[in-house]
C-alpha cells in the first residue's frame, strides 16, 4: 500500500507504526524517506530495521546497502558492513585483487581471473551490481 500524502500516514498505519514514525521525526529523520522505505518493505520492517538501514546507508552508502539487502533480505541489513568487500568492475577484477592481497602471484604465471571467480571465489562471495559481499557474515 502506497502512502501518497505525507499528511495521511497517521490514518493509514497501525498505532505502533505511527508512534514509531513520530519518534523518528523527532530525531530528524525525513518523513519522505520513511514512507518510501515502507513502500519498499513493510510497516513491520520499518519498526524492525529502519534505524539500522539508515545507519548502514550513511556509513557505506545507500547503493551498497540496497544491493546487499536486495540480494539477501532487509532482515540482514545489520550485516552490510561486515559483508561488504568493495566495489569492482567485474568478478575477475575482484578475484585478482583478492588473490594479490593473499600473496604475490609470480609474474610468469598466467591466471584466468574469471575462472578463479567461477570455480572458487563465487562460493564465498556475492557480486551484486559491482559490489562484492562476503557470504559468510
Amino acid at each position: 500500500m502506497s502512502v501518497t500524502f505525507t499528511e495521511n500516514y497517521k490514518e493509514v498505519f497501525a498505532a505502533e507504526t505511527v508512534e514509531f514514525i513520530d519518534g523518528l521525526l523527532e530525531d530528524n529523520y525525513a518523513l519522505d524517506d520513511i514512507l518510501e522505505f515502507v513502500d519498499q518493505y513493510s510497516e513491520h520492517d520499518l519498526v524492525s530495521y529502519y534505524v539500522e538501514y539508515v545507519e548502514q546507508g550513511e556509513n557505506l552508502g545507500y547503493d551498497v546497502v540496497d544491493a546487499f539487502v536486495g540480494y539477501h533480505d532487509i532482515s540482514y541489513v545489520e550485516y552490510s558492513a561486515e559483508a561488504y568487500r568493495g566495489t569492482y568492475d567485474s568478478e575477475a577484477d575482484f578475484a585478482e585483487e583478492f588473490t594479490n592481497e593473499i600473496g604475490d602471484v609470480p609474474f610468469y604465471v598466467v591466471v584466468d581471473w574469471q575462472a578463479t571467480w567461477d570455480q572458487n571465489l563465487r562460493h564465498d562471495f556475492n557480486f551484486v551490481d559491482g559490489f562484492v559481499f562476503h557470504s559468510n557474515f
